[in-house]
C-alpha cells in the first residue's frame, strides 16, 4: 500500500495557528509548536475572563446600590431583604442603573419599602 503524506492538511492546520498568533511575540509567532501552546493558553484565559467579567460587574452593581442606599438611610442588606418581602422584582443591574441615572426613582422605591 502506498504511503500517504499529509502535507496540504498539515499546512492548512499550521496556517490557522499562524493566523491566530498574529501579534504575539517572538517564538510564539514564529514557531508552530510554541504558537499552538500560546493559543491554547490564550483561549482558556479568554474563557475564564468572560466569567470573571460577570462576577466583577455584579460586584460593581452591589457597590453602587449600597452607596446610594446608605445615602438614603438604609443598608444594602435591608434593601434587598425588603424588596424580596414586598415581592418587588428588580435585579441588581436595574437597581444600580436606577441609583446612578435616575436617583429620584431609586428614592421613591426606597420610600415605598419604608
Amino acid at each position: 500500500m502506498a504511503r500517504v503524506k499529509g502535507g496540504t492538511a498539515t499546512k492548512r492546520i499550521h496556517k490557522k495557528i499562524k493566523h491566530a498568533v498574529k501579534g504575539f511575540g517572538h517564538t510564539r509567532r514564529a514557531s508552530y509548536r510554541k504558537g499552538k501552546e500560546a493559543i491554547l493558553k490564550a483561549w482558556s484565559q479568554k474563557f475564564a475572563g468572560r466569567k470573571m467579567k460577570k462576577r466583577s460587574m455584579r460586584s460593581l452593581w452591589i457597590t453602587r446600590i449600597n452607596a446610594k442606599a446608605h445615602e438614603l438611610g438604609i443598608s444594602y442588606r435591608e434593601l434587598i431583604n425588603k424588596l424580596g418581602k414586598n415581592k418587588i422584582i428588580l435585579d441588581r443591574k436595574i437597581l444600580a442603573q436606577l441609583a446612578v441615572e435616575e436617583p429620584k426613582v431609586f428614592k421613591e422605591i426606597i420610600k415605598s419599602l419604608k
